[in-house]
């Protein structure tokens, strides 16, 4: 199922997430990602950071969530990506499996260096994603509520 584009709000968050990944550190990789989330109609933005202890670097769309939720809001109801890849990009699993925290079914918009868009909802990226109604469920040994 193909998300409605949403207009002039998709495309300031498209442009926000351009904004963020000009600010991107990737002297390694050379890949350069923007992220912005949209949360109770506020907007967040975050750019990769790479690390020379590669396991170190973090995500924009993860920047851009961790500083949603340093700001107090937890509502996401879409993420905007961009690279700069020619063709649109969606979040990395980890990044995937971090924003299903939020909201399975958030818009994602990714734009390609060439202005290509794709939109999904997350749950259709990430299939069966493991959220917080998983660990409210009983586990062998505990019985469950009534």
């Amino acid at each position: 199922m193909m998300p409605e584009a949403s207009g002039d709000e998709e495309d300031d968050l498209v442009a926000r997430a351009r904004s963020a990944r000009s600010r991107a550190y990737a002297p390694y990789s050379h890949f350069y990602v923007g992220a912005a989330i949209r949360a109770a109609g506020d907007v967040f933005v975050g750019a990769n950071v790479e690390n020379a202890s590669y396991g170190l670097g973090i995500c924009a769309e993860r920047v851009a969530a961790a500083t949603a939720v340093a700001s107090g809001s937890l509502a996401f109801d879409a993420v905007a990506v961009t690279s700069s890849a020619v063709d649109p990009t969606p979040p990395c699993g980890a990044c995937r499996q971090f924003l299903y925290e939020f909201n399975p079914e958030m818009l994602v918009v990714s734009e390609g260096a060439d202005g290509e868009r794709r939109r999904w909802r997350l749950s259709e990226l990430l299939v069966d994603g493991f959220g917080p109604a998983d660990l409210r469920r009983p586990r062998i040994g505990e019985e469950e509520e009534r």
